[in-house]
C-alpha cells in the first residue's frame, strides 16, 4: 500500500484507534497524524481517540486529539482505523463507517479487516512498526531501503513509543530483526529514548504501585501452578481511586511468576462484567481463548470482556486453557 497515494486527494482525513488506548495505539495514531499533517498541508487531519494517559504528553500535538466524539457525524474522505478492527473504535466507529474510504491498519491476528483497504500484518511487532513501514516505503519491496527522510524527530518519537510499548522494550517474542532495525533508524533522530522508556513504560505513580501490590497479594495459583489469576472489583478500585489506565502492566507482572504459563487479570467494569487480560509464554494461544469469548489479540497477549461472576469466568477460561495445554503436552 502506498500511503501517500491513498490520501493525496483527500480534503478531510480522520484517524482513530481502539478504546482504552495503549502505547502502540497512541504512538501509531499520533505518528500517522503528524506525518499526514506534514505531507497533506491543505487537508484537515483529525485524530479521534479517547484521552490518552498523561505519560504520553511528551508526544507533539497530543493535545490536538479530539476526545469528545459525541458531536454529529462528519463524513471524512479517508478514515484510518489503527491497531484495531472497527468494532473496538468506540465512539469513533461512526466516523469510520461513514467515511468515503476506510483504511484498516493493524497487527492483531484476530482482525480479518474492516476497511475498503486493509493492511493487516500479524507478524509485525506493533501497528507503530507498520506505520513506519508505510511512511518510509519499507512495506514495498520494490522501493528498496527505507526512506527515513520522510520522517522527522516528532514522528519518530511517537512511533518509537508505540514500538517499545508493544514489545515490552524489545523483550517480547514479537520483536524481530526488522523491529530492531526500525528502532535503530528512529533513535537516529536524536530524541532522548532512555527517558522515554523510563517515563512511559517503567515509571509508575504511587497509586499504580499500590494497586499492583494489591493485585499481586491477592493472586491465586491454579492448574497445578501453571496458571495465575487476580481480580480487582469496583469497590477496591474506588478505594485506591484507580482508573483502568492505572492497571497497565499488572497482567505481565503476574505472567513473570515462576512456573506460570498463562496469567489472567480482570477488573470489574459493571455488575457481573469484567475486562479480562490474558498473557502466555506461548504454550497457550490466548488469542484463541479470547476469541471464543468475543475478544481477540495475539498468541501471547489477548483480552476480552466477559459476563458472570469471578468464579464463573475463571472456570470458563480455565476449560479453554486446559484444552490447549492438553493438546500441547
Amino acid at each position: 500500500m502506498n500511503l501517500y497515494e491513498e490520501v493525496k486527494d483527500a480534503l478531510t482525513i480522520g484517524i482513530g484507534g481502539h478504546i482504552r488506548p495503549d502505547g502502540d495505539c497512541v504512538g501509531s495514531v499520533m505518528g500517522l497524524y503528524l506525518y499526514l499533517k506534514k505531507v497533506c498541508p491543505d487537508a484537515r487531519v483529525q485524530a479521534l481517540l479517547e484521552k490518552p494517559a498523561d505519560i504520553f504528553s511528551c508526544i507533539k500535538d497530543i493535545d490536538e486529539i479530539h476526545t469528545d466524539l459525541t458531536s454529529d457525524v462528519e463524513t471524512f474522505d479517508v478514515f484510518f482505523a489503527l491497531d484495531t478492527a472497527a468494532e473496538r473504535l468506540g465512539d469513533a466507529q461512526k466516523y469510520f463507517d461513514g467515511a468515503r474510504k476506510k483504511i484498516n491498519i493493524d497487527h492483531h491476528v484476530s482482525n480479518s479487516g474492516s476497511g475498503d483497504l486493509n493492511y493487516i500484518m500479524p507478524q509485525a511487532s506493533s501497528t507503530s512498526e507498520l506505520i513506519y513501514d508505510l511512511i518510509t516505503g519499507r512495506a514495498s519491496a520494490e522501493e528498496g531501503a527505507p526512506d527515513i527522510s520522510r520522517l522527522d524527530k516528532d514522528i519518530a518519537m511517537a512511533l518509537y513509543i508505540g514500538i517499545i510499548h508493544d514489545t515490552g522494550v524489545f523483550q517480547y517474542s514479537n520483536t524481530s530483526p526488522s523491529t530492531l532495525r526500525a528502532a535503530a533508524e528512529l533513535i537516529s533522530f536524536g530524541f532522548d529514548f532512555n527517558r522515554l522508556i523510563d517515563e512511559t513504560f517503567y515509571e509508575k505513580t504511587y497509586v499504580q504501585n499500590q494497586i499492583l501490590g494489591r493485585a499481586l497479594l491477592e493472586s491465586i495459583l491454579f492448574m497445578n501452578g501453571k496458571c495465575v489469576v487476580s481480580m480487582l472489583d469496583r469497590k477496591t478500585m474506588n478505594f485506591y481511586r484507580a482508573e483502568p489506565r492505572d492497571l497497565e502492566g499488572i497482567v505481565s507482572q503476574l505472567r513473570n511468576t515462576k512456573g506460570v504459563e498463562c496469567a489472567i487479570f480482570m477488573y470489574q467494569t459493571d455488575i457481573l462484567e469484567y475486562k479480562v487480560s490474558l498473557r502466555s509464554n506461548g504454550r497457550v494461544d490466548v488469542a484463541r481463548v479470547a476469541e471464543f469469548f468475543g475478544g481477540g489479540g495475539h498468541v501471547r497477549a489477548a483480552g476480552a470482556t466477559m459476563q458472570g461472576t469471578f468464579h464463573d469466568i475463571v472456570n470458563n477460561l480455565s476449560g479453554r486453557i486446559a484444552e490447549q495445554m492438553k493438546t500441547e503436552a
